[in-house]
């Protein structure tokens, strides 16, 4: 193990107690400090005009997602209520340990699948993708580098032992007597009820700054946004008072996915700029375009420019009809997509080239509409081996901006808990527009030869024996 991972690892204790501006590393590594009290700004960690320090002691490219968190929850002095999917890093459950510790009430709410301490689930049978999840972990934890972990090294390792060892509440969404919403997908903390921090990131190593046993990965592509107002603080603190009821008591009180009420988009300015808030899952009992996603349909709609897209997932037919129609009407559209999902059957990068797949039973989607013409402008980023194109994000006309926790999908507007933003800013816009270009310069645009293979091998398998599927956002990659 790398000296400086071990000086990290060593010092996590004892960095803890001196005051944060001393112990992180300033944004940028310059001599700029980060404002914490300004109205809205954004962060991304893969932004190619600054550098830092990660949490391993690497020096990296990007916006130090984790310190500039980090910094945020050291200025809370009344209170922190954090709902996010997963919570990995021990640094930032440190901090949330010492707050609550110190007197500042802290409520911490998690997807039902991080609930329990990852040590815990060391010796249980797991895929290959949650090994290597639990793997990660292990390295962040395991500060002598002899590959075996120590009671201690579980104990200030161990994000969930570190808030639990603590008495931080903790919620997950099996918390109203469910078996769990379709993901509790949130990702934000309200600090004071004046400030939140949201954006397209999980609390872990892979979405702030790589994961720690390849050297050559950046992190998944992310963003973090935040917002100083009180009246944003306030829209995002009904929607975490619903999920966590009397919290960690007897009343079966708290509300997940579709058991919530519904919640209409709230219009909040902050400064002068104007946002618009919307919590996913919408009623079923509501029409469409009342939900989320028709909410995104009806801002593109909107589109008369240009319109950028970088999305982890998008798979829902009918906004794809409507980028569509955009197009037809002469706006530019330029659609990335992550390369995990982007050729999957039920992908509407597909409909965009053009193509329709057949999935291996000879079916396709409901209402499949491959474009008339096909969208030249449409591909996938190249990414380092591991890291994934998480965003959720479109620039409209470089004016406006949508963004969230909230994938482009049935599973996001119906099942899960999410978060989406519209936010009217040209300056925010061009912030997201130099991210979207960083990433559209070198991706792989246009249909692989291997995508057309499968294309022509499924119409010589299937012939005319196709079939309309049901809907496949169950078969998404987990965010």
């Amino acid at each position: 193990m790398k000296p400086g991972v071990i000086a990290f690892l060593l010092g996590l204790l004892t960095a803890c107690q001196a005051p944060l501006a001393q112990i992180l590393p300033v944004a940028g590594g310059g001599s700029t400090r980060w404002d914490v009290n300004a109205p809205l700004q954004v962060a991304f960690n893969h932004n190619p005009d600054q550098r830092f320090t990660d949490g391993l002691g690497r020096d990296r490219e990007g916006d130090d997602l984790e310190g500039r968190l980090l910094a945020s929850l050291e200025q809370a002095t009344t209170s922190i209520d954090v709902a996010v999917q997963e919570i990995q890093l021990p640094r930032l459950a440190t901090v949330l340990a010492q707050k609550h510790q110190a007197g500042i009430p802290v409520r911490v709410i998690l997807e039902n699948q991080y609930r329990q301490p990852w040590s815990q689930r060391l010796s249980t049978p797991m895929s290959d993708r949650d090994r290597q999840r639990l793997e990660n972990y292990r390295q962040l934890a395991d500060r002598n580098g002899d590959s075996q972990l120590s009671p201690a090294e579980i104990a200030t390792g161990d994000a969930v032992v570190i808030l639990e060892r603590a008495g931080v509440p903790i919620l997950d969404d099996t918390a109203d007597g469910s078996k769990g919403s379709g993901l509790m997908h949130h990702k934000f903390a309200i600090i004071d009820r004046q400030w939140v921090v949201t954006g397209s990131a999980n609390w872990t190593a892979s979405d702030f700054f790589g994961d720690p046993g390849r050297l050559a990965s950046r992190g998944n592509a992310n963003h973090l946004l935040w917002f100083r107002s009180p009246a944003i603080a306030a829209t995002f603190q009904t929607e975490f008072d619903l999920m966590w009821g009397d919290g960690p008591g007897n009343l079966p009180d708290s509300l997940f996915g579709r058991a919530k009420p519904s919640r209409s988009p709230q219009s909040v300015r902050v400064g002068q700029t104007r946002v618009l808030v919307q919590f996913s899952p919408s009623s079923l009992r509501l029409p469409w375009e009342q939900s989320t996603n028709g909410t995104i349909a009806r801002y593109l709609t909107q589109a008369q420019q240009q319109v950028d897209l970088a999305l982890f997932v998008f798979s829902e037919q009918a906004i794809a009809d409507v980028l569509e129609a955009r197009s037809q009407q002469g706006t530019q559209i330029r659609l990335l997509i992550d390369p995990g999902f982007a050729y999957r059957p039920y992908s509407e990068l597909l409909d965009a080239f053009g193509l329709s797949l057949a999935d291996r039973d000879c079916r396709v989607e409901p209402n499949n509409r491959p474009w008339a013409t096909p969208l030249k402008t449409a591909g996938v980023p190249r990414l380092a081996p591991g890291d994934t194109l998480h965003h959720k994000f479109a620039v409209i006309d470089r004016q406006r901006v949508l963004t969230g926790s909230h994938n482009w999908s049935a599973a996001a507007n119906e099942n899960n808990d999410e978060t989406f933003l519209v936010i009217e800013d040209a300056t925010l816009a061009a912030r997201f527009s130099a991210e979207f270009e960083r990433l559209y310069a070198s991706a792989f645009l246009g249909i692989p030869p291997a995508l057309q293979r499968r294309v022509n091998e499924a119409n010589r398998r299937c012939g005319s024996r196709l079939e309309t599927a049901p809907s496949r956002d169950s078969a998404e990659p987990e965010d």
